[in-house]
């Protein structure tokens, strides 16, 4: 087990962050979703041993969230959202710090630091103040700060917001390496589904401080049996106005026919159709829902 609670509330005044939460999560890459003031943050917090509980219990990586912050954190990486970099200071001596900061010895975290520089593409920008980083720079700075000690768990909180298409991806890409090639589990909080699907493999929805979903992703986006998507070796133009004329609704999207079946109609149409029209399907399948469909339904489940 990666991380679990058990009945973990925490309120502010009268805010309820977390409301008697409950949730074992496995090692890999994991996904965190949910609307704003859903829990993500607070969650986050008291993983890191950084929140106190009101009631409950939890652990990560097999330590007391309540007693043992310190070891939880030198454990753990972390890149927050926020801006954390100090001014005047350069990429290399900000890494070895945190590792520092991670009980490495000054040595030890300059090599280590080196190191990772090398791997998240700063290393000629190394001897650099931080200040004169892009904003993407910074991103990978950070990441190599989270990952200087070798964690077990890295925690990303909002990695790619705000950055540019060619940035994002490099987070991206350097995410999903860690998570898939270099054994590190991943807990990846976002609003992007696009990247938390990029990279993870298994998702928490949370709302009002609640669980309302969890799985792998793969198994959760269900299919579509009314929706198939179709390739056709000939004419799919051709064969698409047959379709048409049959009574389906039918969008083209790159080389696929994407075939919405109306309700009093089986797929042996498609057999049907392509028989008649002498064209040959090669490719039949529903279409999968996407990973927004399964976050606004368990989103829309969870109010209601």
């Amino acid at each position: 087990m990666l991380f679990g609670l058990q009945n973990a509330t925490k309120t502010y005044g009268k805010i309820t962050a977390l409301k008697q939460l409950t949730v074992s999560v496995p090692v890999g890459a994991v996904g965190l979703l949910g609307p704003n003031g859903a829990g993500k943050t607070t969650l986050i917090r008291t993983l890191l041993g950084l929140t106190t509980l009101d009631t409950g219990s939890g652990e990560v990586l097999g330590m007391d969230v309540r007693a043992r912050g310190l070891d939880i954190r030198q454990s753990v990486g972390f890149l927050p959202e926020d801006e954390c970099l100090f001014p005047g200071v350069a990429g290399i001596e900000s890494v070895a710090y945190a590792g520092e900061l991670c009980g490495m010895g000054w040595s030890d975290g300059m090599q280590r630091a080196h190191e990772v520089l090398n791997y998240v593409g700063l290393g000629e920008a190394r001897y650099r103040p931080v200040e004169s980083y892009s904003t993407g720079m910074k991103q990978r700075l950070k990441l190599a700060s989270a990952i200087v000690h070798d964690p077990q768990l890295l925690i990303l909180d909002e990695p790619t917001n705000g950055m540019d298409p060619k940035g994002r991806e490099d987070i991206l890409e350097l995410s999903r390496d860690l998570a898939h090639n270099k054994g590190m589990s991943v807990l990846f909080s976002s609003h992007l589904l696009p990247d938390v699907e990029a990279v993870c493999d298994h998702i928490l929805v949370l709302a009002s401080g609640q669980l309302l979903a969890q799985g792998k992703i793969s198994e959760m986006k269900l299919p579509h049996e009314r929706v198939l998507e179709v390739r056709i070796k000939g004419d799919a133009e051709r064969f698409g106005r047959w379709l048409r004329e049959a009574g389906c609704h039918v969008e083209t999207r790159d080389e696929s026919l994407m075939v919405r079946l109306a309700d009093d109609q089986p797929q042996d149409i498609l057999w049907q159709l392509a028989a008649k029209s002498g064209e040959q399907i090669r490719y039949l399948r529903p279409q999968r829902s996407t990973l927004e469909e399964v976050f606004l339904k368990a989103v829309d489940e969870g109010v209601g």
